[in-house]
């Protein structure tokens, strides 16, 4: 049977982030993609001109359709918007019993709009984080979070630890808004701290990468990978996707999930270094 994966988050009517990125990424893996819808968004290249949110109830029906016929190996969560919906999408996974769960939890665009409204953190944290096999916040989500200030990466490890003892069984910090010659995201598996870097990459078509990033690991542990080798391989996909970024538009241009299946005489896998913090 091919892997199924379920990606609950909102819709990018650019096709570069959100359910759009997350169904080709999956499409690219191998991995057959359902989806959820929790919000609709207005967004291009250049930004988000408008949301319109999905009643939590319906976002529940979405979920318990596909997962009472079609059943999933994994599912991640993208952009839940508020604490109605994050309530119910952690009510619905209980019930199916979903054993992978990637939590990716987005909070702002990249352009600088709030797709989490600001009092649904805490029932991210309480009722979300602690089904979630693998929770995967960039630096500033990490700080929101905790209420760490994160600066190095050892303070991304220290912020690793605190998110699995928040609930988390796992947690992958990505490092890329710091500084450095390398790109260094780290993973706490609930045991080990691990570095995992990658040359940092001066591409201007960068928009998606954090919903591509989780919805490939999200495939890859559908597939059966381990955690370490789903996000190992989910960092040599995105290094692709951003090298081959799209010049769609008159802004930031989406990563380029396509470029998986695409010949590259670059040995990507060479790239990733990894070693325990």
């Amino acid at each position: 049977m091919i892997a199924r994966a379920l990606t609950i988050a909102g819709s990018d009517s650019g096709g570069g982030a959100g359910v759009q990125a997350d169904l080709k990424t999956f499409t690219v893996f191998g991995v057959y993609g359902m989806s959820a819808i929790t919000a609709l968004t207005a967004q291009n290249t250049r930004g988000v001109a408008g949301i319109y949110a999905v009643p939590a109830d319906f976002v529940r029906q979405q979920i318990d359709a596909v997962l009472t016929d079609m059943g999933v190996d994994a599912v991640k969560t993208g952009m839940l918007l508020n604490a109605s919906v994050i309530r119910e999408v952690a009510a619905a996974l209980r019930q199916h019993r979903v054993s992978r769960l990637v939590v990716d939890p987005v909070m702002l665009a990249g352009t600088g709009a709030a797709l989490l409204e600001t009092n649904a953190c805490d029932a991210l944290i309480r009722d979300l984080l602690p089904l979630a096999t693998l929770v995967t916040p960039n630096i500033h989500e990490a700080e929101a979070l905790t209420g760490l200030q994160i600066t190095s990466v050892a303070e991304m490890g220290q912020a690793a630890r605190q998110l699995c003892e928040m609930g988390a069984a796992a947690c992958l910090i990505k490092g890329g808004h710091l500084s450095g010659t390398d790109a260094v995201d780290v993973l706490f598996d609930g045991t080990d701290l691990l570095e995992l870097g990658t040359p940092r990459l001066a591409a201007p078509h960068t928009h998606g990468t954090g919903c591509q990033l989780s919805a490939a690991i999200t495939a890859a542990l559908a597939r059966g990978s381990s955690l370490v080798e789903a996000v190992r391989q989910a960092k040599i996909f995105i290094s692709r996707a951003i090298v081959h970024g799209l010049a769609l538009g008159s802004g930031a241009g989406p990563a380029n999930a396509l470029a998986w299946l695409e010949q590259d005489e670059k040995d990507w896998a060479s790239q990733v270094w990894q070693r325990k913090l």
